[in-house]
C-alpha cells in the first residue's frame, strides 16, 4: 500500500484491502474495490466501502467508469483518506487514481499519471486508459456547454 504524494489517497492491491489491521491503523475511512476479478472486501462498520467491479481492459460500462472516477474525486475533494484498490494494484487503482486527480485538478489524464506514478510502479491497460480518456473527455464537452 502507497501514499499518493499531496493526496489522502493510498494504492493497493486486494491483499492491502485484508489487512484491516494496516488499514485501520493508517486512518484510512473509505475503501474502494475495483477488482472484478476478486470477492469483495469483508470491511469493518467503521470503514465507508464502495465497489466498482472493473475490467482491465476495454469493454466496461461508461456509467460504471464515471460512477468510480467520481467517487474517487469525492473522497479526494473532502480530503477522506481512502484506500482505493483492485486485484494487483498496477492498472486499474492508478488509472481511476489518475482520472480522480485529473477531474479534481483540471489538468490532463497524462499529467495525473505522473503525479500517481510518483507513489511507485504501474502498468496501466491501454484500453481501460481509453475508456477514461473518453469519459474525462465527455465530462470536460458537458462542463463548457
Amino acid at each position: 500500500m502507497r501514499q499518493v504524494p499531496g493526496y489522502q489517497l493510498w494504492l493497493g492491491h486486494v491483499g492491502d484491502a485484508r489487512d484491516l489491521r494496516t488499514v485501520l491503523s493508517t486512518g484510512i475511512l473509505a475503501v474502494v474495490d475495483l477488482a472484478l476479478n476478486e470477492s469483495p472486501a469483508t470491511v469493518t462498520r467503521e470503514l465507508a466501502y464502495c465497489r466498482f467491479p472493473l475490467l482491465d481492459g476495454n469493454g466496461n460500462a461508461p456509467w460504471l467508469v464515471r460512477a468510480a472516477v467520481d467517487t474517487v474525486a469525492g473522497l479526494l475533494r473532502s480530503g477522506t483518506p481512502t484506500l482505493l484498490f483492485c486485484g494487483a494494484g498496477m492498472s486499474r487503482t492508478p488509472i481511476i487514481a489518475a482520472a480522480a486527480i485529473a477531474h479534481l485538478r483540471n489538468c490532463s489524464l497524462a499529467d495525473a499519471v505522473g503525479v500517481v506514478a510518483q507513489s511507485g510502479p504501474a502498468d496501466l491497460s491501454p484500453g481501460l486508459l481509453a475508456e477514461v480518456q473518453a469519459i474525462l473527455d465527455d465530462k470536460a464537452r458537458q462542463s463548457s456547454d
